[in-house]
């Protein structure tokens, strides 16, 4: 599948934050790349260029490809509310995202490849579908075979808490309590833009 896995670091600095979570390499280099950094004539942005470039971000931020991601606004378009938040809503609630979230992983890469490799059990089932909707009630865990991995231990030793997620450290279970509220998404996304682009 067509998917980015080139350095994550040269896009976060191409954005100038690091969507892809903590990064010492991007601290060091904060600036945009390429071969005269800050020095470099950018020509002012146009509008159009800032909507898109924020509908860019927010796809590297979740990992998602451009078709998954218009799929997934025009569900969000159709949900009631305003369509902004219902968007970012149903990224929060992708079972990689929610792996993510919960620290059984350190990225949202490793957290799509603990999904795909059948390293995850949704309510007691494997789920393999990293773009699974996860619902409140659902119950997310690490599977009993699986809760070695080194990776899932490293990552667990330090979890950040969410208001809409439940974690038991020990057995490795989470509980998806709720959709989270706009305000307790902690990255920087103006998703008026991307509404704005789209309803063009």
């Amino acid at each position: 599948m067509a998917r980015y896995t080139g350095p994550s670091t040269k896009i976060a600095r191409k954005f100038g934050e690091p969507i892809f979570g903590a990064d010492k390499y991007f601290e060091k280099r904060n600036f945009p790349p390429g071969q005269h950094g800050l020095a470099a004539k950018r020509k002012k942005q146009k509008e159009y260029g800032t909507q898109l470039k924020e509908k860019q971000k927010v796809k590297y931020m979740y990992g998602v490809l451009e078709r998954q991601f218009r799929n997934t606004y025009e569900k969000a378009a159709r949900m009631a509310g305003q369509k902004g938040e219902n968007l970012i809503l149903l990224l929060e609630s992708r079972l990689d995202n929610v792996v993510y979230r919960l620290g059984i992983a350190p990225s949202r890469a490793a957290a799509r490849q603990l999904v795909s490799h059948h390293h995850i059990t949704l309510n007691g089932d494997i789920c393999s579908i990293p773009s699974a909707q996860v619902k409140p009630g659902d119950t997310i865990a690490v599977r009993e075979r699986s809760k070695s991995l080194e990776v899932i231990q490293a990552s667990v030793a330090s979890v950040t808490k969410y208001s809409w997620l439940e974690f038991d450290q020990k057995t490795l279970v989470g509980k998806f309590l709720n959709l989270p509220a706009r305000a307790e998404v902690p990255e920087t996304i103006n998703e008026q833009l991307i509404v704005d682009l789209y309803s063009k």
